[in-house]
């Protein structure tokens, strides 16, 4: 293995990299508790392209060598998200205020089976967040034991779970989980 690098992309240089790490995304997302098939991946790339015309959107991919093993992406959410509507649990308006700039989103954060446990997902998440001018950052986790390491992860790095949610009623549930940066 040669030593694992991290790029970061921003704007229109990161819509362009879905194709990059698709066969990543397959192969992560076809793993227990998500086991995603082609459907799921056909929405995956259209959601894509809708969520990297978001302001803020930014991408980091992790390559060993020539081959990717893992990559996160996301994007600052803006004054009218429905991400804090989909709570269980509604949140005090103070908590659930946006402004475009106050809360940065990490939607996806994955690596490959052979690098995990070994920093990726760190040095990944390091990219993604470096020099935002955002309060906090949000992301989802799911709740079953097969997602009990990132979400150990996450907490390691100062996540805290501030509920349940759901972003469609055939959806599963997930936690939400914040990270303050001020």
């Amino acid at each position: 293995m040669a030593e694992v690098t991290v790029q970061r992309y921003d704007g229109p240089d990161a819509a362009g990299m879905c194709e990059a790490f698709l066969p990543a995304y397959r192969e992560v997302y076809a793993e227990p508790p998500y086991r995603e098939g082609p459907d799921d991946v056909a929405e995956f790339v259209e959601m894509f392209a809708r969520q990297a015309t978001r302001p803020g959107f930014r991408v980091a991919l992790a390559r060993d060598g020539a081959e990717l093993v893992g990559f996160t992406y996301g994007f600052c959410l803006p004054e009218d998200t429905g991400w804090w509507h989909n709570l269980l649990a509604p949140a005090p308006a103070e908590f659930t205020a946006e402004s475009g700039w106050r809360t940065f989103a990490v939607i996806e954060l994955a690596v490959r089976r052979p690098w995990r446990r070994g920093g990726v997902a760190r040095r990944l998440h390091a990219a993604l967040l470096a020099g935002l001018p955002v309060e906090r950052v949000t992301l989802t986790v799911r709740p079953e034991p097969e997602a009990a390491p990132a979400r150990a992860a996450y907490t390691r790095w100062g996540y805290r779970r501030v509920g349940r949610s759901q972003p469609g009623d055939d959806s599963p549930v997930y936690d939400a989980m914040v990270l303050d940066l001020g």
